[in-house]
């Protein structure tokens, strides 16, 4: 395969999660062909500064790839500046990037079917955003793979050509909905998205995600996504930065390669219709959510002691 995307891995504090997120990358197909970028973020407080040193020599030992590039930050600048900084810099240099956190296990394929869809859609203005991730929905009725409006931040690929319409300017943002582009922006009100958008802009959240997402929305872009994720989230145990304890959006990860790809450039209605129900009914029951916040309390307070 021709013209393969850089990977940029984006790490912190967590050096079991890291380790795991490497050894699953470093059996994709591709990997050994391809360009690897680790941005290392600095210590935000001298008690993450031990955990910070550890994953340093961790990656500063990483082979498997065609090279390996890692960028070490003296200072915190925190996930979101530390995506968009990473992301527009290789974006500058090679006009396409796949990019990986740090609490993520793949598919041995996961590479292949970004490089595929990079390749592919790469003169589609409308598709801005490669998914690697999707929820846990009934593949077998749904398309190998297919277009919705929302963007996954759990493993993700785009091109230069959509990038720059990233708009960070919460205000900017904002102003452009009405109220049915925020019920259509949430998925008819299913998901908290406009929720998020708002928190960001009284500061309870700093996502770049939430916004990278907008950006696509209001230009009327696309998302690929593929019916059975490509990748799993390890990291919801408590250590991420915007990450609970909960298994909501657990995953099987698809053991195979993804090779049908959608010809029409629309979102696929079946598969919103099945989003949205999984959105609907995700947190289960009045007694299932109950359960499940005292379960998360009870791993938060024990993993203090």
């Amino acid at each position: 395969m021709q013209n393969l995307a850089p990977i940029a891995l984006f790490v912190y504090n967590r050096p079991q999660h890291t380790e795991r997120t490497l050894k699953f990358l470093q059996q994709n197909e591709l990997a050994a062909d391809s360009h690897l970028y680790i941005f290392s973020d600095g210590a935000k407080t001298i008690r993450d500064e031990e955990n910070v040193a550890s994953v340093r020599k961790i990656i500063n030992k990483t082979k498997g790839f065609k090279s390996v590039k890692v960028i070490e930050r003296e200072d915190n600048a925190g996930l979101a500046n530390s995506v968009i900084a990473g992301v527009s810099q290789l974006i500058e240099e090679y006009d396409q990037v796949i990019v990986f956190e740090d609490d993520l296990v793949t598919s041995p394929h996961t590479l292949h079917y970004f490089n595929e869809a990079l390749n592919r859609y790469s003169e589609e203005e409308k598709v801005m955003h490669i998914g690697a991730y999707m929820y846990p929905l009934k593949a077998e009725e749904l398309a190998p793979s297919f277009f919705y409006r929302a963007a996954t931040s759990w493993g993700w690929a785009t091109w230069g050509r959509a990038w720059k319409n990233f708009e960070p300017n919460i205000d900017v943002l904002l102003k452009q909905f009405d109220k049915k582009k925020k019920a259509a922006f949430s998925i008819d009100n299913k998901m908290n998205f406009w929720k998020q958008m708002l928190e960001f802009k009284k500061g309870k959240n700093n996502s770049w995600a939430i916004r990278w997402y907008a950006s696509i929305f209001l230009k009327g872009g696309l998302t690929l996504n593929p019916s059975q994720s490509l990748v799993n989230n390890i990291g919801h145990d408590g250590t991420g930065v915007h990450s609970g304890i909960n298994d909501i959006y657990n995953v099987i990860i698809n053991p195979k390669p993804i090779v049908e790809f959608p010809t029409i450039i629309a979102e696929d209605p079946v598969a919103y219709k099945a989003i949205k129900s999984f959105l609907t009914k995700r947190k289960g029951n009045m007694v299932t959510r109950v359960r499940r916040f005292v379960k998360e309390k009870l791993t938060q307070y024990f993993s203090r002691k």
